[in-house]
């Protein structure tokens, strides 16, 4: 939670997100916490790749040396969430070390997702949804379904999705640079999303613009912001890594800059204070 009296946008607030395989400095765990000590960041969100297995327990080791909170685990699965190793090896990790997060989840369709009707594709997805919500029920932890484009990345699908599974350990996050084709219909989904929504990662938003560009070189992103300081959403905010050919220090620190700039710009004088 945003420390007392701080706004959402509070830099205590942040979430440093696609930092570990986006990052041409390479970082190993203690790396990457030193730097996110020196940043002032306390919170990560992990993603990660087969190559980083070894040293999960190396990772949260050296975020919990450095005060770093684990706010999130980057997970996927197919229709067979039960039957899928790095479901269950993420899971045993968790329980193992006692660690209490969020699995940002995306489900990967098979080949025959897109010829389903509507009601077969959202139960297709809720039920893997459910058997992973559950087992993460058990260690205390929660999911958040995560837009990553297509069907699973429309807003109103994952809300049908979350309510399918009536659980109330599952959520959603939204990431802006997931969602440029949303750009036009943002306010009117931002209040819609709201009630599930654990986590907002931001981005530079321009149509014309490449996917990934930083907070404040874009056109659009103010207006966004606005909506979501005027709303009642208290959750965490993410910025990105997400360059690889970038060292990720780098691409964190253009993104506290920008994010100030538009702070400034919005008279937010609460976040503005914690810079």
């Amino acid at each position: 939670a945003p420390a007392p009296n701080a706004g959402v946008f509070s830099k205590d607030n942040l979430i440093a997100w696609c930092i570990v395989p986006f990052d041409a400095k390479n970082r190993g765990p203690e790396e990457r916490a030193e730097m996110l000590h020196r940043l002032g960041i306390r919170m990560l969100a992990y993603d990660w790749r087969d190559k980083d297995i070894p040293t999960f327990d190396r990772e949260i080791d050296a975020l919990a040396k450095h005060g770093i909170r684990l706010q999130a685990f980057w997970l996927t699965s197919g229709p067979d969430a039960a039957g899928d190793k790095n479901v269950a090896l993420v899971l045993d990790l968790l329980k193992r070390r006692g660690v209490k997060t969020e699995l940002w989840y995306m489900f990967v369709p098979p080949r025959s997702f897109a010829d389903l009707p509507q009601e077969s594709k959202i139960e297709m997805v809720a039920a893997a949804v459910r058997y992973l919500a559950v087992e993460a029920g058990k260690i205390g932890c929660k999911v958040g379904l995560y837009n990553h484009g297509g069907w699973f990345g429309e807003p109103d699908n994952q809300i049908a999705i979350i309510e399918r599974v009536k659980l109330k350990n599952v959520g959603l996050v939204y990431n802006f640079h997931h969602g440029r084709e949303q750009m036009d219909r943002f306010s009117e989904m931002f209040p819609k999303m709201l009630p599930y929504l654990l986590a907002v990662n931001l981005n530079g938003m321009r149509k014309d613009a490449p996917m990934i560009i930083p907070i404040g070189d874009g056109d659009r992103e103010i207006e966004m912001l606005k909506v979501i300081r005027q709303s009642n959403y208290r959750g965490p905010v993410g910025i990105l890594g997400h360059r690889p050919e970038v060292d990720v220090e780098l691409s964190l620190k253009q993104n506290l800059e920008g994010l100030r700039r538009l702070l400034e710009k919005m008279g937010d004088r609460t976040a503005l204070r914690t810079y």
